[in-house]
């Protein structure tokens, strides 16, 4: 993963104690710590339990890291050995049924695939700020997890409800062309095969 500058200033600013950057690298890198915890196929309680021993740890050691631009790796094998952990202790805690067969954990993720997706997810949220906010709020709402419903988008961005869709379309559009996502699409179309 490339050296990115606002991640080492983040890491330098949240290791003197600024609280914003450090609730900022936890928004920045909370999808990463949630789409490992979910490839793990941990429940909500666990993934939970997994992100909260995850950003425990990091304030532990946020002095220790060496290269504050390699955050997104040593988070995204923080999570996998926490999801691990995890994993093994309801192993051990869960009765055993005779009729079903035990659960096997999902295959581990390889790691270029965790920092491959926070590198997407940092260069789409780097796009989204390029929209104007009415877009914003609305791709934001529409892809929230669970997506909000169409009522509550009526209401909170005073729309008729014929008109999301097609605002929808003109806003992925206007994303499509952001310069960061360009910039991204061209670094892993250029990447070597394997």
């Amino acid at each position: 993963m490339r050296d990115d500058p606002v991640v080492v200033e983040l890491v330098l600013r949240a290791r003197g104690g600024d609280k914003a950057a450090w609730d900022e690298i936890v928004e920045r890198f909370a999808p990463l710590v949630w789409s490992i915890c979910r490839r793990y196929r941990l429940g909500r309680a666990d993934a939970e339990d997994v992100g909260g021993g995850v950003w425990l740890r990091l304030v532990e050691h946020l002095d220790a890291i060496r290269e504050p631009a390699a955050l997104a790796g040593w988070l995204a094998r923080t999570t996998e050995r926490e999801c691990l952990a995890v994993l093994r202790t309801s192993s051990r805690e869960q009765p055993i049924d005779e009729d079903r067969p035990p659960r096997d954990p999902a295959p581990a993720p390889a790691l270029d695939e965790a920092l491959l997706l926070a590198e997407r997810n940092d260069a789409l949220r780097a796009a989204l700020t390029e929209l104007p906010a009415r877009c914003r709020q609305l791709l934001t709402m529409l892809f929230a997890d669970p997506p909000a419903p169409y009522a509550d988008i009526e209401t909170k961005l005073s729309m008729k409800h014929g008109a999301i869709g097609p605002s929808r379309a003109r806003c992925l559009a206007r994303l499509r062309r952001s310069r960061q996502l360009a910039r991204l699409i061209d670094t892993e179309t250029n990447r070597p095969e394997r």
